[in-house]
C-alpha cells in the first residue's frame, strides 16, 4: 500500500498533462460537429425563447408516472414527436474561465481517485507496469466508460460518445504514463 500524501506529484501532473491535452483536442476541432445547430435555428429560438424556461434539464414528452408512459396518450405523444432532453443554460456570455477551472479541479479529483485506487493495490517500487495498469483502468473508467450511459439513456449519439472515449483514452495514459514514471520506490 502507498500513501495518498506520497502521490501528490503525479496527482497534479497527470491533472496538468490531461488538461493540456484536453485543451489541444478540443481546439484541433476534433468536437465540432458533436452539437450542430438544430434546423431553422433562428425560428427555434423565435418559438423556444418566449417560453421562458429557466435553467435546468428536460424532458419532451415527460410522463409523471409508470402509468402515464404506458397510456395511449403518452404513446401517442412519442409518435407525434418531438421527442428530446434538453439542457437549458443561462442566458449569459461563456464564461469559459471558470468551466476550465471546473475542468481542471474534475481533473484533479479523478486524480485523487486514480492515486487511491492504484495506492491500495500497490506499495512503494512497484514496476511501471503494474501502476501503468491499476492508474490507468481507474482513470479510462472515469474519464471514459462513466459517458455510455449518455448514449444508453439519453440516445447521445454513439459517434460523440465514441470521440469522448477515445479523449478519455488518450487522459487514461496520460494519467497511467505519470503515476508509473513518479511512482515512488
Amino acid at each position: 500500500m502507498t500513501a495518498l500524501t506520497a502521490l501528490w506529484l503525479p496527482i497534479l501532473l497527470s491533472a496538468i498533462f490531461v488538461f493540456i491535452a484536453s485543451s489541444i483536442l478540443h481546439t484541433v476541432g476534433w468536437h465540432s460537429g458533436d452539437y450542430p445547430p438544430v434546423p431553422d435555428e433562428e425560428a427555434f429560438r423565435a418559438a423556444v425563447g418566449p417560453l421562458g424556461i429557466p435553467p435546468g434539464d428536460y424532458m419532451v414528452p415527460r410522463s409523471m408516472s409508470m402509468k402515464e408512459m404506458r397510456s395511449p396518450e403518452f404513446d401517442a405523444k412519442l409518435k407525434q414527436g418531438p421527442v428530446l432532453s434538453l439542457t437549458v443554460m443561462k442566458n449569459e456570455e461563456m464564461a469559459m474561465g471558470s468551466m476550465l477551472g471546473l475542468w481542471f479541479v474534475y481533473c484533479l479529483i479523478i486524480s485523487v481517485f486514480v492515486a487511491y485506487i492504484t495506492g491500495r493495490a500497490l506499495a512503494p517500487g512497484a514496476p511501471y507496469l503494474e501502476v501503468f495498469r491499476f492508474a490507468g483502468a481507474s482513470a479510462f473508467l472515469a474519464y471514459a466508460v462513466a459517458l455510455w450511459q449518455m448514449s444508453i439513456w439519453y440516445k447521445r449519439k454513439w459517434s460523440t460518445t465514441f470521440r469522448y472515449t477515445i479523449d478519455g483514452l488518450i487522459y487514461a495514459l496520460l494519467t497511467a504514463g505519470t503515476f508509473g514514471w513518479l511512482w515512488p520506490h
